[in-house]
């Protein structure tokens, strides 16, 4: 198959999402397939790397000077090529090649339900709400979708406003070989990283300290817990620092409770903190997919998580849920309920935990990533013949195929 990947720019600061890219252009590549990486070249952007005009250079290069060269760049393209763009954040560009065979990734739609009013938690500035228009008025010219998982690809629907041939759900695979690590190998990986676990393990909570990932909740709920225990265990949280509202909420720990965090792990020490763990906390307000999740498990941590899609929908039934924290008034009700359940599953008998760990394993490997890439290319060769055979029109609103 010939494929053309629309990328992120290499100028930008996100990670997740050239990541993303590589994984699948390495996947393809592998299987013999043949790609051309297109994104935008920092013509503009090297003459003002940073300060305030950066920004705006990488604006210009992003979305006026890498439009020129594509419209040059296609013409040498074969027709039966099919466009992948690897994120819907790269929805300007879509434009460039709709009339081509395409497909559009999806992971989130947290940004443009920002942009529209529909997550108060996070308010969106004028700027950024005409952005995130901009962005959806690129990728709504698409037909074609991949989300990562149902409840994005409910949001992309409801929000999204699109009219697509097929849209998709393919779920992301582990990007690392998590598994569980013996008591001794899992110490040793920490030790070599600095870090000491008690022998009876910690909480964990991963996260990058996002409004929804919900760290608040975390520290509230890990308060009530520490209060109502002689000896609880600590909390680690694999998070960027605490800022001034999380350190207000850590002075409501008791003395007996201890809290650690930690930044710039590599997936090795995380496994083994996973593999170490007493119970895994990451009771989100909202997530795309909430990769999280399937590492902890997949190293046989027990999950305690929200009861609302995605994360419902990826953790799974071996998972302990937590309604949904509505409101920051809710917060005291809410804590106590989450602490209520984390002491609840740190008490279970060794039986019903070896239980959920073989559940919890046994559900994580639907999440593989030669699956996933499988179902890409699936997708892809059904768009790409597809689109030989019909042409579509501007302006037509075909029925969604799910």
């Amino acid at each position: 198959m010939e494929l053309v990947m629309f990328c992120h720019p290499s100028f930008l600061a996100s990670q997740s999402m050239p990541r993303f890219a590589q994984m699948l252009i390495d996947s393809y590549e592998a299987r013999g397939h043949h790609v051309q990486v297109w994104s935008p070249r920092p013509i503009l952007f090297k003459r003002f790397p940073g300060g305030r005009f950066s920004k705006w250079a990488g604006y210009v290069d992003q979305y006026l000077l890498f439009p020129i060269w594509v419209r040059r760049a296609i013409r040498l393209i074969p027709r039966k090529t099919l466009f992948v763009f690897c994120d819907q954040a790269l929805g300007p560009w879509v434009p460039l090649v709709k009339d081509r065979p395409h497909v559009v990734h999806v992971h989130d739609l947290l940004a443009l339900r920002s942009a529209l009013g529909d997550v108060p938690e996070n308010p969106t500035s004028i700027t950024g709400r005409l952005y995130q228009k901009y962005i959806r008025r690129g990728f709504r010219q698409s037909r074609h979708f991949i989300s990562i998982s149902r409840k994005t690809r409910d949001d992309l629907h409801r929000f999204g406003r699109i009219a697509p041939l097929t849209s998709e759900v393919v779920y992301n695979g582990l990007n690392f070989p998590y598994s569980p690590l013996s008591f001794d190998d899992s110490q040793r990986v920490l030790q070599t990283a600095g870090l000491t676990v008690p022998v009876n393990g910690m909480v964990l909570h991963v996260g990058g300290g996002q409004w929804y990932k919900n760290l608040a909740g975390v520290i509230a709920l890990y308060a009530k817990y520490a209060a109502k225990v002689t000896d609880p265990l600590p909390l680690w949280c694999v998070s960027p620092g605490p800022n001034a509202m999380m350190r207000s909420m850590l002075s409501k720990v008791p003395e007996n409770g201890q809290v650690r965090f930690l930044q710039f792990l590599d997936s090795a020490t995380l496994q083994a903190l996973y593999s170490r763990a007493a119970a895994f906390v990451f009771p989100s307000l909202a997530e795309g997919f909430g990769w999280p999740l399937i590492e902890a498990q997949a190293c046989g941590c027990p999950v305690i998580t929200t009861d609302e899609p995605p994360m419902n929908e990826v953790a799974g039934e071996s998972a302990c849920f937590l309604p949904l924290l509505k409101a920051p008034a809710d917060m005291d009700s809410w804590s106590t309920c989450g602490a209520a359940v984390l002491r609840d599953l740190l008490a279970e008998s060794a039986s019903d935990r070896a239980r959920r760990k073989e559940l919890g394993q046994a559900w994580v490997k639907r999440f593989d990533t030669n699956r996933a890439i499988e179902g890409y290319l699936t997708i892809y060769q059904r768009i790409a013949d597809f689109t030989q055979v019909h042409r579509v029109e501007p302006g037509l609103n075909p029925s969604t195929r799910v």
